[in-house]
């Protein structure tokens, strides 16, 4: 490709409403172009470095045997109903009415028609499978943004494991970490696996794949020193012993005129810390009021009631629907006395004495008030998010609160899905037994994102050798002189038959805007071909990571970059 005829629009300013780096150099760079709120078009080098990330996930994919499928993105309301989640998901799903009054939607994953398909699969003999495909997703974002980080259509690599027990699934759920491992190495980044909440997916273990960036929107609690990690929604910590002195032999009332909040009543006369005080939240489960009570100085983390109490909905109660519950509005309630709604305390909590709470009467709150001997706790949960510098669950070493990319998600599904679409196989005893279905994600332009992310600095992006829409340019600094022009063209097709992706940089713009184009964009190694140089018999090779930079004999430059390319590819 020539340069003079590829359309690179590349930019000279930041675009003005993007803040992560990737968003600003992958625009700025000419890689894509926003179409509307969290959709985006893939230009020419945009589509080249997706095509490559897609290559190294089907390699990696077809290593530990997997199979490629390419499914539909229109699906039917009746196959999502029969695993129920056409209602789970709620308005993150784009459901619709085709001409003839159907409810349909666009494919968000696709566990449920994976799993109608393994209905083919007809004994044990048959498994395990792995089956996968790279297919474009939609999902109807509420705050897209961040570029490419938080779309609302991306292509994902969605694979399926399925196995006639769980000691199968463990196997192929630990070839899917083993390959994910290799596929972010190829991809020139880091990550470090957590556990994580499974979310709408079910099943009963799932682990992500994080890059650590300011740019990302998840936290994890990580242990340097024992290599604990998980996502905030999933960690967990120990917290230092609280002593209380003696309190009260019963509850006191007494007037808080105008507290509303934790920081208010923390400024009362006869108030209290943050840390010792009692948070009362309310939440409607289903058609049920549950209580939760934490230390007023924590933040609930809601995926954790999510995932440990059964509900179909699980929301925060309005405060019309908390003052019919508890008497008083928010800012005032608590759960001394409360027989009437199921109460759940944070472990931090247990065994507490002398703290203040909500009165349930406006402008009221207790004091003296002993967890064990005033509320009827019905189950202890780990609520709370962890902080910087806690203890390790395990190693008791202080934890570091990281803001981080997701890169990628495997879960263990379990049953879930092959029972509620019949996907069952005759087993060694010639019974019927629902498949074990594991489930395995990879955005493809999300982790595109995240390679610039790992990899740029103050003149552009620098890609690694694996992913780079080019490898070489061949920047001719005069191509209106005829042996500058000859000798760039002899470069170029010569690195073209030693099977490199070059581009040829012929344009009539002056050496500095061709400079600058090129470490924008990114390429990992320039050639310069100019007057000065080959009165010498020399181009200059400059490698865009480090800027290092050699003269080299033209008819050895071909060769040399070549085996400097073929050595970083992985």
């Amino acid at each position: 490709m020539r340069w003079s005829k590829a359309f690179i629009p590349t930019l000279r300013d930041d675009p003005a409403d993007a803040e992560a780096v990737s968003h600003k150099l992958l625009i700025r760079a000419g890689f894509m172009r926003q179409l509307m709120a969290g959709v985006y078009s893939l230009l020419p080098l945009g589509t080249r470095v997706v095509r490559k990330v897609e290559q190294i996930v089907r390699e990696e994919m077809n290593r530990i045997g997997g199979q490629e499928f390419q499914l539909p993105s229109l699906h039917p309301r009746e196959i999502w109903e029969r695993s129920g989640r056409w209602s789970a998901m709620g308005a993150e799903m784009f459901q619709f009415q085709d001409r003839r009054g159907a409810d349909v939607a666009l494919g968000m994953t696709h566990e449920e028609i994976f799993a109608h398909l393994a209905g083919g699969l007809r004994s044990y003999k048959e498994l395990p499978q792995i089956w996968y495909q790279f297919q474009t997703k939609f999902r109807d974002e509420a705050r897209p943004k961040s570029g490419l980080l938080r779309v609302r259509e991306f292509t994902m690599k969605d694979s399926y494991s399925m196995d006639i027990d769980w000691d199968g699934l463990d196997h192929a759920f630990d070839e899917h970490f083993d390959a994910y491992r290799r596929i972010f190495n190829r991809l020139g980044f880091e990550t470090v696996a957590v556990e994580a909440s499974s979310g709408s997916m079910g099943g009963n273990q799932s682990v992500e794949f994080m890059l650590r960036s300011d740019a990302g929107e998840d936290w994890i609690a990580a242990c340097s020193a024992c290599g604990y990690a998980a996502n905030i929604e999933k960690a967990t910590s120990t917290i230092e012993p609280v002593h209380d002195e003696p309190g009260l032999d019963a509850p006191e009332r007494f007037p808080t005129p105008g507290v509303r909040t934790i920081e208010d009543l923390e400024k009362t006369d006869g108030g209290a810390p943050g840390w010792r005080q009692i948070k009362t939240l309310v939440y409607r489960v289903d058609e049920k009021i549950v209580l939760l009570l934490l230390r007023g100085d924590h933040t609930l983390v809601e995926q954790k009631i999510v995932d440990h109490v059964e509900g179909g909905e699980i929301r925060p109660a309005t405060a019309d629907e908390a003052k019919d519950a508890l008497g008083a509005q928010p800012g005032s309630l608590g759960a001394v006395a409360v027989e009437d709604h199921f109460i759940i305390a944070d472990e931090a909590l247990r065994g507490r004495s002398n703290m203040v709470t909500g009165a349930n009467v406006d402008e009221f709150h207790l004091r003296g008030v002993d967890i064990d001997r005033d509320i009827s706790v019905k189950a202890w949960l780990d609520l709370r998010e962890v902080r910087d510098a806690e203890g390790c669950p395990m190693c008791a070493a202080p934890l570091a609160v990281q803001k981080t990319i997701e890169v990628g998600h495997i879960f263990k599904l379990g049953t879930k899905y092959s029972e509620a679409m019949g996907a069952t196989v005759l087993d060694g005893n010639g019974k019927a037994a629902p498949i074990v279905m594991g489930s395995y994600g990879i955005g493809l332009e999300r982790n595109m994102a995240a390679v610039v992310e790992a990899n740029h600095d103050a003149a552009g992006i620098v890609w690694p050798v694996n992913v780079a829409p080019y490898e070489v340019v061949v920047t001719v600094v005069k191509p209106k002189q005829v042996e500058c022009l000859e000798v760039g063209v002899r470069l170029y097709e010569a690195l073209l038959a030693e099977g490199i992706d070059v581009i040829l940089d012929d344009r009539d713009e002056r050496p500095g805007v061709k400079f600058k184009d090129a470490d924008l964009v990114g390429i990992p190694y320039r050639v310069v071909v100019g007057p000065k140089g080959l009165a010498d018999g020399v181009v200059e090779i400059k490698r865009r990571r480090d800027g290092e930079t050699r003269d080299i004999q033209v008819g050895h430059a071909a060769s040399t970059l070549a085996e400097a390319v073929l050595d970083e590819r992985r």
